[in-house]
Parts: C-alpha cells; sequence; structure tokens
C-alpha cells in the first residue's frame, strides 16, 4: 500500500489496524511466556488491553516518540469517536485510540519492527 493510500485513511481506521495488531501482539507475548491455562493467558491478555492500561501506558511511551509519532498519536487520540466503553473514561478511550492509531498506522506503513518496539514496552509495564 501506498504512503498517500494510508494517509489518506481517518485515524479511526489506522486504531481498527492497530487494535488488532495490539491484541494479537499481547497474545503472542502471553504465548510465549510458557504453558499455562488457557483463563490465565486470557484474563493476562485481557489486562494489557483495556483502555484504561493503554492510557497510562501510553504515558510511559511519551518521551519514546518521534516528532512524527507523536502527530499521529494526537490525531488519532483528537479524533471523533462514537461510544466509549463503559469500563473506561472519555480521556482514557481517547488516549487509547490514540495509541491504537500509532501502532494501526506503524504497521501499515511497513515499520511494524517500531510498533513492536513499543509493545513491547507496553508489555513490560505490568501494573501501569
Amino acid at each position: 500500500m501506498k504512503l498517500k493510500d494510508i494517509e489518506a485513511f481517518s485515524p479511526s481506521a489506522w486504531a481498527y489496524i492497530g487494535d488488532a495488531y495490539y491484541e494479537l501482539a499481547m497474545r503472542l507475548f502471553s504465548l510465549q511466556e510458557g504453558p499455562r491455562r488457557m483463563s490465565q493467558m486470557h484474563e493476562e491478555t485481557a489486562h494489557f488491553v483495556r483502555a484504561s492500561f493503554q492510557a497510562k501506558g501510553e504515558h510511559a511511551l511519551e518521551a519514546m516518540l518521534s516528532t512524527e509519532e507523536q502527530d499521529i498519536y494526537r490525531r488519532g487520540r483528537n479524533q471523533k469517536s462514537g461510544q466509549v466503553p463503559k469500563s473506561a473514561s472519555v480521556t482514557e478511550y481517547r488516549r487509547s485510540t490514540g495509541l491504537e492509531s500509532l501502532i494501526g498506522y506503524l504497521y501499515l506503513t511497513g515499520r511494524e519492527d517500531r510498533a513492536l518496539e513499543l509493545l513491547v514496552v507496553m508489555r513490560g509495564l505490568k501494573e501501569a
């Protein structure tokens, strides 16, 4: 996909892909930690994909982000969104959407290694 085509997508579209990539990465991280009950892996993954965790974890990433990445994050965070889930505040939801937009944008532009680098940091924040 060409960069101009990717940039034509809305930040919501980037977040759509970022959400999927983020959850897949967290599931794979959980699997790599060795054999465990599926319910335990599910609970652990659910913790990492919550909007509240993503919003707090994004704060830890701020110093790592380039100017371009900060701009992509801001565009995603400020995107008008639909209904906010009951489990998150509006602020948490917007911040998590910003993070998912950034992850999706990085993935779509072929910078999967950078997206993964950020997700490894997120995974290390057991209790953000």
